[in-house]
């Protein structure tokens, strides 16, 4: 199983006493992996994601992130967080810190770094996304596409060996979906395992080892790009696609 870096083993997590969001769910992720997860909306695709990290906790089964299982382990819960980088739908920038105090203000309370050091670690990654020349700006004088460029940054500061992006472009115009999009394309020809929900197609076509389809709380299919798109087994898979892609 050593080159799993993420299991989910029968997996099941409720809200409340009635609704049942994750369902049975067997997942195994290898490293360098590069997976995107869509399905309509409620069908449990985030609460997945937000599970690798303990942002949610699962009521049955078993996760093992990077060799630790998930479980009410705090010290565990802080090794696998230390390892998982997380980009959301909300950019969730300090507006009131520069572009740099942003990327740097975890590794300095957090991680106790000198600040001089932060901020070195700090500049290449905001190099990475292209955007280096606005590290003494603050968030509100940046675009939203520059916005969550640098919510990328951020999370790439601590190193991790996981990206959990949790429908990074859905808040944003549609001329700055590409710009962002365009920074993920590169970070996933750099070997780091990828977990994405989102509903841009093309990306999961370019960048996807694996595309995985969620409804009402289950995985009912998953399969290349290819396979998917072209030769998709599930009805529902079907009726989905059609929705999206407008075929």
């Amino acid at each position: 199983m050593t080159d799993h870096i993420i299991v989910f083993d029968k997996v099941n997590k409720w809200y409340g006493n009635n609704f049942h969001v994750l369902r049975d769910i067997d997942l195994q992720v290898r490293r360098s992996d590069r997976i995107v997860i869509c399905g309509p909306s409620g069908s449990g695709k985030s609460t997945l994601i937000r599970c690798i990290n303990r942002l949610e906790e699962h009521q049955e089964g078993h996760i093992v992130v990077d060799g630790t299982e998930l479980t009410d382990d705090i010290k565990a819960i802080e090794k696998v967080r230390r390892e998982v980088g997380m980009v959301f739908q909300q950019f969730n920038l300090f507006p009131h810190l520069t572009v740099l105090e942003n990327l740097t203000l975890a590794p300095t309370w957090v991680g106790k770094m000198p600040k001089r050091e932060a901020d070195e670690r700090a500049m290449p990654q905001l190099n990475r996304v292209r955007i280096a020349e606005q590290a003494q700006k603050y968030p509100l004088q940046l675009s939203g596409g520059q916005q969550q460029r640098v919510a990328i940054a951020r999370a790439l500061c601590l190193t991790p060996k996981i990206m959990l992006f949790d429908e990074p472009t859905s808040a944003l115009d549609p001329e700055m979906i590409k710009e962002v999009l365009d920074v993920m394309i590169e970070l996933a020809g750099q070997g780091i395992t990828m977990l994405c929900v989102t509903h841009e197609m093309g990306f999961a076509k370019a960048v996807a080892d694996r595309v995985i389809f969620m409804d009402q709380g289950q995985i009912v299919e998953q399969n290349t790009p290819h396979e998917f798109f072209d030769k998709p087994k599930s009805e529902r898979t079907k009726d989905f696609l059609s929705k999206i892609l407008g075929h």
